[in-house]
Formats: C-alpha cells, structure tokens, sequence
C-alpha cells in the first residue's frame, strides 16, 4: 500500500472548469458539495482506503523557532499569498494508478450550479524510509 495526500487549493492551483468561488455559492450547492466529500470519504472507509481529511481555514499563521528560551516568531495571516490549501485527504491505496482515479473522483465534486468543479487536485506521495544499505 502507498499512502497520497490529496490537496484541495483555495486558490493557487491551475483554474477548475467550475470556477465559481465557494463564497459565492448559495447554502444548498455548498450543502451538496459537503455531502459529496462526505460520501466519498465514507466509500473509501469501506475500502480500507481512507485514512484521514480535513476542510482548513483560508486564514493562517507562520510560525518559526527563534532561539533557545525565546518565544516562537509569528508572521501572517498571508491573505495575498498565492497558494492556500483549502483541505486535504490521505489515502492509502494499491497503486499510483488508484490514486490518480480517486484524485479523478473528488475533483468532480458539485459546486455553483451543482455542476461539477472539476477542480485541480494536487496528488503527493508520503515518503518511506530511505532503504537501510548494509555491508
């Protein structure tokens, strides 16, 4: 099994076909639009595919180490920043292949209209641990 993040951008990704921003949706499309993630989560459940997902805010914070004994250093929120990630998915699938079609799938999701998004979705592998080598 390999395990993929599946990242939805607010913005920063290349445009969906249903561009329409989710602010300017009417309640029942943003109702249908959960309940499609929802769905699609609980098939993957059933599969054994799913192992985690989460809507984030727009709003954010960075925060970096600043020394020893000195508080963390805080910067943002970055309301202007290119790339802001919207949610994400961790699946756990057989094969590269399966994570693309999934990808597939919850880019179709329903927005404006209750037309699909057809949203770009960004598909990243986890990293394993490195081989050991061994003389």
């Amino acid at each position: 099994m390999a395990k993929y993040l599946l990242l939805k951008h607010y913005r920063g990704a290349p445009a969906a076909v249903n561009g329409v921003p989710m602010d300017q949706w009417t309640p029942e499309e943003i109702a249908a639009h959960m309940k499609y993630m929802h769905d699609f989560a609980d098939r993957l459940k059933e599969t054994g595919e799913y192992v985690d997902g989460h809507a984030l805010s727009p709003e954010g914070t960075f925060v970096r180490y600043d020394g020893e004994g000195r508080p963390p250093v805080t910067d943002g929120p970055f309301a202007e920043t290119k790339d802001v990630i919207a949610g994400w998915m961790e699946i756990d699938v057989d094969s590269y292949e399966r994570a693309v079609e999934l990808a597939g799938e919850l880019s179709a999701a329903p927005g404006a209209g209750g037309r699909p998004i057809h949203e770009w979705l960004e598909l990243r592998p986890f990293l394993s641990t490195p081989p050991t080598i061994t003389e």
